[in-house]
């Protein structure tokens, strides 16, 4: 570090602005380098503190009970005695707390790297003011700072019972009643979450559809399989909270008109946005859209439409595909360009996949079967689609299985893979040999038939969704 006595500006070869994935920017590269993370928030960001790993520790025993209740047309009866919240919280973040404070730790005791634990605003595109006041200028500047939950402009939005994901999970105790407020895959899984733990659920959604951004079959399947597991209310907003003797009072306002439900607490499960507003990036010049800062395929922030030099950006604050698999590879991105400027990579965001772990699993990558039609009617050419029952293969008699499925879009000339969409168990797990015959451009027949299949394992349902689709090789 460079200390400008004149200006007392305080000068780094590098500045992280995040502490999640841009945290792995600061590697050995930098060793004989002065490097700077600027994070105001819990140290590891929001996938390891309040997203991703936290919900799937409470999804995966919330799942198991689920199950276990269905096991009954199996010939076996299970019962869900009790589910030991507070043991299943502090197992989960005793873990999670324990990585967050070793991560701090360990960048604090580097002597070539400066950690400040407050916020910070952009002078300039190299230069950034924490809010304790001091001044710090990079040569590279890598602007990695996340989203977070919103919350809607409703009376009681504000009272101590109402949630988002950034809180819930360190509840006290397990609720017994839970309004949850909205439709995407946040709302799902912590229905899912709510629910397998024996709580009784309310999920309101202001649309006729869930999942919208999935394929219309799997958002339509999930609604089904979720409005028998609870209280499912479609076109429903909430019109106001308010307390009330033991718990909260929520006013719905739906097809029927307004209804009150009692709940013990309320999570707003409504989305997030970018903290690309909290910089001041844009009083600094640089190009906001839709709500995300602006960059190029290589991960550089554009000023004008142009690139800044040394100004780069990476995962939510920069992206409206908010997962951490893709803020990971654009980590990687903006890691290789920053030392190899004449050899520019692009992230390849072609193939992005996403999962969410609710009950059923929901998986996919691609595209859906409408935008597989726009395609194919603005290309010239023709569509195969195939749906496959889990139900259909002998893994599937195993688990009587009524509900899953995997579909499948390909090209009929070439059998080249568009999509692919799944619902039903482990289906984050059963994606994968489709993203990978998508991503290495393998056809659906090479997939189907240039490998073995293990049977009767439930992977046979995606072997067989391959070999349906008419496409060349496969029978017609």
């Amino acid at each position: 570090m460079v200390h400008d006595e004149e200006q007392n500006i305080r000068e780094y070869d590098l500045i992280v602005v995040g502490s999640g994935s841009g945290n792995s920017l600061v590697n050995h590269q930098w060793r004989n380098k002065k490097a700077a993370i600027i994070d105001g928030g819990v140290f590891g960001g929001t996938c390891l503190n309040k997203g991703c790993i936290p919900t799937k520790m409470f999804a995966y025993p919330a799942t198991t009970a689920r199950h276990g209740l269905d096991l009954d047309k199996l010939g076996v009866s299970m019962e869900r005695k009790s589910a030991r919240w507070r043991e299943i919280r502090d197992r989960i973040f005793n873990r999670i707390d324990g990585y967050s404070k070793s991560g701090r730790e360990f960048r604090e005791g580097l002597d070539t790297v400066d950690l400040y634990t407050e916020y910070a605003t952009f002078r300039d595109p190299h230069t950034l003011v924490t809010a304790s006041g001091e001044v710090l200028r990079g040569r590279e500047v890598v602007i990695a700072a996340g989203s977070r939950s919103v919350r809607p402009d409703i009376p009681g939005i504000d009272l101590p019972g109402v949630h988002t994901s950034d809180t819930v999970m360190r509840l006290d105790d397990l609720p017994e009643r839970v309004v949850i407020l909205g439709g995407g895959f946040i709302a799902a899984e912590f229905a899912g979450i709510f629910s397998g733990l024996g709580a009784q659920v309310t999920q309101v959604n202001r649309s006729e559809r869930l999942l919208k951004d999935h394929d219309p079959a799997v958002s339509e399947r999930f609604a089904q399989v979720a409005a028998r597991q609870w209280d499912l209310r479609m076109n429903t907003t909430i019109d106001a909270i308010a307390e009330s003797d033991g718990g909260l009072a929520v006013t719905l306002r739906g097809e029927e008109g307004l209804t009150t439900e009692t709940a013990d607490i309320v999570l707003v499960a409504t989305g997030r946005v970018s903290n690309v507003d909290s910089l001041e990036a844009e009083a600094a010049g640089l190009d906001v859209k839709n709500g995300v800062l602006s960059v190029d395929e290589y991960q550089r922030v554009l000023s004008g439409g142009e690139p800044v030099p040394g100004l780069w950006a990476l995962g939510d604050v920069s992206s409206e595909i908010q997962l951490k698999h893709l803020a990971n590879a654009q980590e990687r991105t903006v890691q290789h360009n920053i030392h190899l400027p004449e050899d520019l990579r692009r992230t390849d965001q072609r193939y992005v996949p996403h999962a969410v772990f609710t009950n059923p699993q929901i998986a996919a990558v691609g595209l859906t079967e409408p935008q597989a039609r726009e395609k194919a009617e603005s290309e010239g050419f023709e569509i195969s689609v195939k749906v496959q029952d889990f139900g259909d293969v002998a893994y599937g008699w195993a688990m009587e299985d009524e509900d899953g499925f995997v579909k499948l879009i390909a090209r009929k000339d070439t059998g080249e893979l568009l999509g692919a969409h799944l619902i039903g168990t482990e289906s984050s797990m059963l994606i994968q040999p489709l993203i990978q015959a998508m991503s290495f451009g393998l056809t659906a027949h090479e997939m189907a038939r240039g490998q073995f299949w293990i049977h009767p394992a439930l992977t046979e349902v995606v072997e067989n969704a391959l070999l349906g689709l008419k496409v060349p090789g496969n029978r017609a």
